[in-house]
């Protein structure tokens, strides 16, 4: 009998991201990674040195590890989920015995926790877009021209900064996405697309390319929309900028009890720290749901945020259940009604 080849959980680790790297976008790889990247520390940290030496018990032990490490059951799903699937890719080259994937526990999510209700809420975002859009200090730099362009699309953090100068088209009031070599979508080019953008958010783009950004190139020699002096800015640049554009002092008094004018977490390094600033996802969940009860039909919505009908309704769509019937279908129930009079 031919002995199992013997793969460490590193080289077994990389092995299965580079498999995958011919079906999956550069963004589900790097998901992939990170969720992977907790299994290896902790095989390691265990003298796990090859593959083949796991068993139902260990997994059950590694399970029970995250677990304690108070995950939370959806990212407790999802990587034990990734496990599986790699798992099954290494059972299939022979790495390890082929009934191990399915002694994997993959636990299930309780309703209701599939989504976090965590999201800039539209009240709040037209407080901070109302403070920068009338105060000049913050008119048009790239804080406020991100958080317009994320709250009226809907788009991912990632999508915003893919954008090149001539993706964003002024007098016709529309931003186009492309997946393009360096600036990838998640869904690659099935996230290919036009959305239109109200004519006070081309207005702030518009101040923020003459005053704000910086006449810079990325690597591949196109000029990005949003910029630092480097270049395109960095994916961990624009969260920043989210987090500075979500502060609530922006437009009244801080709700922690801190004076603006000498609170560290106006700095860039500390911004994340601030209780009350929020991330792009936090944004795009807002948007989303402002967006419905705004009226655009969930096709639209699907359309603009790039996002399945499924997935919005799952994870993003904040609405409650009283708040649907009578913002999105109370006006279609004049529809329904029956006017017995005439017949009689």
């Amino acid at each position: 009998m031919t002995e199992r080849p013997s793969l460490s959980p590193r080289e077994a680790r990389d092995r299965y991201l580079a498999h995958r790297q011919t079906d999956a976008a550069d963004a589900s790889i790097k998901s992939f990674r990170y969720r992977l990247k907790h299994f290896v520390e902790w095989a390691e940290e265990r003298d796990i040195t090859a593959m083949r030496e796991l068993t139902g018990w260990k997994l059950d032990e590694y399970e029970t590890f995250r677990r304690g490490s108070e995950v939370s059951p959806a990212t407790l799903n999802g990587e034990m989920q990734t496990l599986k699937n790699w798992l099954e890719y290494l059972a299939r080259i022979d790495v390890v015995d082929e009934d191990l994937p399915e002694k994997v526990h993959v636990p299930t999510i309780p309703d209701g926790e599939e989504s976090n209700d965590e999201m800039l809420e539209p009240e709040e975002a037209k407080k901070l877009l109302r403070a920068m859009r009338s105060d000049p200090t913050h008119y048009g730099t790239a804080k406020h021209a991100l958080l317009e362009l994320l709250w009226f699309t809907g788009c991912r953090v990632g999508a915003a900064r893919s954008l090149d100068l001539r993706d964003y088209h002024s007098g016709e009031r529309f931003v186009t996405f492309h997946h393009r070599e360096g600036t990838p979508l998640k869904n690659d080019s099935d996230g290919e697309r036009a959305v239109g953008l109200p004519e006070a958010v081309c207005e702030v783009l518009d101040y923020y390319i003459e005053h704000h950004r910086e006449s810079s190139h990325d690597d591949h020699g196109r000029k990005p929309l949003f910029t630092t002096t480097q270049g395109r800015a960095s994916e961990n640049t624009a969260r920043v900028w989210t987090y500075l554009a979500t502060q609530p002092c922006l437009h009244g008094p801080c709700p922690h009890g801190k004076e603006r004018e000498t609170c560290a977490y106006l700095h860039i390094h500390s911004a994340s720290k601030c209780p009350s600033s929020l991330s792009p996802h936090r944004i795009r969940t807002g948007s989303i749901t402002w967006q419905r009860d705004c009226g655009l039909p969930a096709e639209v919505v699907s359309e603009r945020v790039n996002a399945t009908l499924e997935v919005i309704e799952k994870h993003y769509d904040q609405a409650t259940k009283r708040q649907r019937l009578e913002e999105r279908r109370r006006p279609y129930i004049t529809n329904l009604e029956l006017d017995l009079e005439a017949d009689s």
